[in-house]
């Protein structure tokens, strides 16, 4: 089951991120047959960094939590907002045909 987990650092955290790049980096790759993608949220011109974005897959909310509550960053307080929600993956498609089903069934209602 997907999870997108979406987080926003401090305003006030100065270099914490770049301090504690290389742990996440480690950890990360721990843990990359749970990462489906992620990276780091840039401002809009691209300049600097404004949080980080995850897509995690875990059967439970609990398993992410477990994930976050030992990741590097999070850890280090780096986060002023951070959200966890389950996402149903559509695009690309999964399975095949799935968004024809949904178009169908859209039809079949209205």
């Amino acid at each position: 089951m997907p999870f997108v987990v979406y987080c926003i650092d401090r305003l006030d955290a100065g270099d914490l991120r770049q301090r504690t790049r290389a742990v996440h980096l480690e950890y990360m790759i721990a843990h990359q047959d749970h990462v489906v993608f992620g990276g780091p949220l840039q401002n809009d011109d691209g300049s600097g960094v404004v949080g980080s974005l995850m897509v995690l897959s875990y059967e439970t909310r609990e398993a992410v939590e477990a994930f976050l509550s030992a990741e590097p960053y999070s850890r280090a307080g780096l986060f002023a907002e951070l959200k966890v929600s389950r996402i149903r993956q559509m695009v690309p498609e999964h399975p095949p045909g799935l968004l024809m089903k949904e178009l169908e069934r859209e039809r079949a209602t209205a």
